[in-house]
């Protein structure tokens, strides 16, 4: 990939932007100055990137795929309407360039969510056929038994749905604590389920995408995962 190419892929600007980056001098590459435009360069093997001395954060090429821990009070849109956007959680370059959630997570939710520029990857997570799992903890308002976790399993008839809905596991952890377990992602599943099986939900946190899941990422944070 030819330097100024790699550098728009890298959100650092317009063509015009990076060619004159590049002819001022601007551009380290692993530590060393790059002033050739059409200088080829192997995106696997770049591990540092600084623009007149300032290090960038260095986007895997040609897909990436992000681990996120949600807070709450963030929109899971490019266009926010009431809260600030998940995407404003990453540096400035990356806001430059096309990438997008794995499913949403509504503003007042928080946990795992999955950003990539890969959509290929997006529809298999999002798509019902391949039923990946999602695992939220939920809470509760009014105090639940073994009946609230039977019915969600058996199945619930959403608000506006024809048919009903069953979730592939609901496990009580306390009277207030729910671990729900999905295969599907309509819009505000969970809380519509909670409230179709006669409850409210209080808080809701993913612990779980698939095989994903927070580890050690601090609410907020992010990390660059493999496939």
């Amino acid at each position: 990939m030819q330097l100024f190419k790699y550098l728009q892929a890298q959100g650092l600007g317009s063509r015009k932007e990076c060619l004159w980056l590049i002819e001022n001098g601007c551009i380290a590459i692993n530590g060393e100055v790059r002033a050739q435009a059409r200088d080829t360069i192997s995106p696997d093997e770049v591990k540092t990137l600084e623009v007149d001395g300032k290090s960038f954060t260095v986007i895997p090429l040609p897909y990436f795929y992000i681990l996120l821990n949600k807070p709450t009070g963030y929109e899971t849109s490019h266009k926010p309407q009431h809260y600030p956007s998940i995407f404003s959680l990453f540096p400035a370059n990356m806001r430059n360039i096309d990438m997008q959630a794995v499913g949403r997570l509504d503003a007042d939710t928080t946990g795992v969510l999955l950003i990539t520029n890969d959509g290929r990857f997006n529809h298999k997570q999002t798509s019902p056929k391949h039923k990946v799992p999602k695992v939220y903890r939920v809470t509760l308002k009014h105090p639940a038994d073994e009946t609230l976790c039977n019915q969600l399993k058996q199945g619930v008839l959403l608000h506006d749905e024809n048919e009903t809905i069953a979730a592939a596991d609901a496990v009580l952890e306390s009277p207030h604590i729910l671990i729900l377990t999905i295969t599907e992602g309509k819009y505000h599943q969970v809380k519509r389920m909670i409230a179709a099986a006669g409850n409210r939900v209080e808080y809701l946190h993913r612990s779980h995408f698939g095989e994903w899941h927070i580890e050690n990422i601090p609410e907020g944070g992010w990390k660059f995962i493999d496939m």
